[in-house]
């Protein structure tokens, strides 16, 4: 028996049937109605859901957006409670301080939190990278062109004399079964300038005279 075809239409590629939900929200929006019921709670549970990340956003990124008050008494409040039912009703009373939020300031905390996560991920990479740079320094001196091809403007003797230090300092190759890597004070040396010479790559407009130059605490203490 063939099947009957199903009334609807097509909107960017994707099937609305006729009387979905879908169906309803896209018509409301040609006839500029409100929003329904169903579509003000998903908008107030993300609200709420955005506010509680704000927990999460560190203080220089936090200031410049001028939260009111009331929201960041309410903040201080969520981060102190720890029963479960508190932070409930805490977070619900935070979300609706975010409803009352101008729509230009919603925008400013997802872009401050777009922000973190972004500069999270850089991070990260950068630790990868220097991590990476660390090993193939160590263990080949082919490896010091291929950085230098990159980075014309190293101190080539400090990253030398890193180098150097770092190679009798790496951790033993084979530690004791269940004892840890012993990470000497050049290795890690070694590591914290690749990272702030990564890290000042980043910033092309960084004074080169500005960064600070290495000194060899390999035999402090």
């Amino acid at each position: 028996m063939t099947r009957k075809p199903r009334k609807g239409y097509f909107v960017r590629g994707q099937f609305v049937a006729a009387g979905s939900e879908l169906d309803d929200q896209l018509q409301r929006e040609l006839r500029g109605d409100a929003p329904s019921k169903t579509e003000l709670k998903a908008q107030s549970a993300e609200l709420q859901a955005l506010g509680e990340q704000l927990l999460t956003l560190r203080a220089n990124l936090l200031a410049p957006l001028n939260l009111p008050e009331r929201v960041l008494e309410s903040l201080a409040e969520l981060r102190r409670i720890a029963d479960f039912e508190g932070r409930r009703r805490q977070s619900q009373y935070l979300g609706k301080l975010m409803r009352q939020l101008p729509g230009e300031t919603v925008a400013a905390i997802r872009a401050a939190l777009d922000a973190q996560r972004l500069g999270a991920a850089r991070d990260t990479l950068r630790l990868h990278a220097a991590e990476q740079w660390r090993e193939r320094l160590i263990a080949d001196d082919a490896s010091l062109g291929a950085w230098l091809a990159e980075r014309p403007d190293t101190d080539v003797q400090q990253l030398r004399t890193l180098i150097r230090q770092a190679r009798k300092d790496a951790p033993d190759a084979a530690p004791a079964p269940g004892a840890p890597p012993r990470q000497g004070r050049a290795f890690r040396a070694l590591f914290q300038w690749l990272q702030s010479e990564l890290t000042r790559a980043e910033a092309p407009d960084t004074d080169p005279s500005s960064h600070a130059p290495y000194t060899d605490d390999s035999r402090a203490g």
